[in-house]
């Protein structure tokens, strides 16, 4: 009986977590769009102007092209045509509803988890895939969540039979979360202050001891000293090979200091994420080269005395001092992975309280991949790029009126239906009680 109930959870469980949208095809002609008004990211706005793609990749961007006859023309006039956007931290396809354990495969057990790669658990039939898609996010990068050191992110397509289809980068950096720096006086902690500050400190020596372990074993291994294969500090060469950068979670400037100098002493490219401090360390920030992946741009302030729009000027505040960063959503586990389709909202809120709309729209475009590593290949509209695109009625920015119409990931024109718009259908066709 056990065991019955069990596969029936099991069953259960997989239902819950697929959806009935069938991936799309690969382009097999090219395709024209015609007339529209090109937000190039890279090079301003080009209105009224064609693009043309051709196995997968942007061939001709001008005014009046002309086709040939094998070419599908779409007219455009009219509309705005953006690269996708892309979400540079999420947990979408390792999670589908918080309360059901079943669904959530975020994390592992432990706090030493440099091994793990979030593809392997990734789930390309999750149902918030269309929902995040419909508003425009053709990419993201899943990270696996945790205690200390997570595992490695990669970069996704969200479109795809199975993982290996929707890959875009696998293995994009490490993901480390940094220890608390700060005492926490709220009513619901129950440790004394010593007692965080000997957490915290023991915290910090523990992630150290991983990377001088990991980079002794590297060492070992250059030289031909170590035979036999250690899976936790294999994975953890390419950080000191210099291949891949280490992303850091880290909100206090205490944390973003000590986090800067780790990477120092190991010697690593580092990337912030979180970043609500990082207003006050710019220079630091700017001369070490450490871009900032804002997770909450719509947060609380962190301090009581803290002006009420502090977080929301934080992009503002990083383009005036010339810090790279993008913009993302909160994106983990529980409820917030869904949170990712809101994703052009949360650009469209920074555009209000200070950052420019071109730099707003870069922030969720051509920064992030810049940052993660594929600015050669997504992020704005190049020919040469990959098309990935995004055509909306309205300002994409602009989460009431955008109005996505088409989309298409590597040439291929995706399903835009989700279950919202399913839902939304059938009760239309709901009769009214009669009055």
């Amino acid at each position: 009986m056990r065991l019955v109930v069990t596969l029936l959870i099991s069953l259960l469980a997989a239902t819950i977590a697929a959806h009935d949208y069938v991936p799309a095809k690969p382009q097999s002609q090219p395709i024209l769009l015609k007339g529209g008004d090109l937000h190039t990211v890279s090079d301003g706005v080009m209105t009224s102007t064609d693009l043309l793609f051709v196995d997968g990749r942007i061939a001709q961007i001008g005014k009046n092209l002309t086709p040939d006859s094998s070419t599908k023309v779409i007219d455009v006039t009219g509309k705005n045509v953006y690269p996708g956007l892309i979400a540079s931290n999420t947990a979408l396809g390792l999670i589908e509803i918080g309360e059901v354990r079943a669904t959530n495969d975020t994390r592992e057990i432990g706090s030493d988890n440099p091994m793990v790669r979030a593809s392997i658990a990734y789930n390309p039939d999750s149902e918030l895939l269309p929902t995040v898609r419909s508003n425009g996010v053709t990419t993201a990068l899943v990270v696996p969540k945790g205690r200390l050191i997570t595992g490695y992110s990669f970069l996704v397509y969200l479109d795809g039979w199975t993982v290996e289809d929707a890959t875009v980068q696998e293995d994009v950096g490490l993901h480390v979360v940094w220890p608390q720096s700060k005492v926490i006086t709220a009513w619901w902690e129950e440790r004394s202050a010593e007692e965080q500050k000997k957490q915290m400190a023991e915290n910090r020596a523990r992630i150290y001891k991983v990377f001088e372990n990991a980079r002794s074993y590297h060492l070992g291994r250059t030289a031909g000293r170590i035979d036999k294969i250690d899976t936790r500090w294999e994975a953890m060469r390419t950080i000191f090979e210099g291949t891949k950068p280490v992303f850091i979670q880290a909100n206090d400037y205490r944390q973003i200091e000590q986090a800067v100098q780790f990477a120092r002493d190991y010697n690593f490219r580092l990337i912030i994420t979180g970043g609500n401090d990082s207003w006050m360390l710019t220079d630091l920030l700017k001369a070490n080269d450490v871009p900032v992946v804002l997770r909450r741009p719509q947060s609380l302030p962190p301090r009581e005395d803290d002006g009420y729009d502090l977080i929301y000027r934080l992009p503002a505040r990083l383009a005036e001092a010339g810090v790279k960063f993008c913009i993302s959503t909160a994106g983990g586990g529980g409820g917030t992975a869904a949170s990712v389709r809101n994703l052009p909202l949360q650009a469209g809120h920074a555009a209000g309280f200070g950052l420019s709309k071109e730099d707003a729209l870069r922030a969720i475009t051509l920064s992030p991949a810049e940052i993660l590593g594929v600015g050669d290949r997504l992020g704005s509209l190049e020919v040469g790029k990959q098309a990935t695109i995004v055509v909306s009625e309205g300002d994409i920015l602009d989460m009431l009126g955008h109005g996505v119409v088409l989309e298409f990931i590597s040439g291929r024109q995706v399903d835009l239906d989700n279950k919202h718009k399913e839902l939304y259908r059938k009760y239309q066709q709901k009769s009214l009680p009669s009055q």
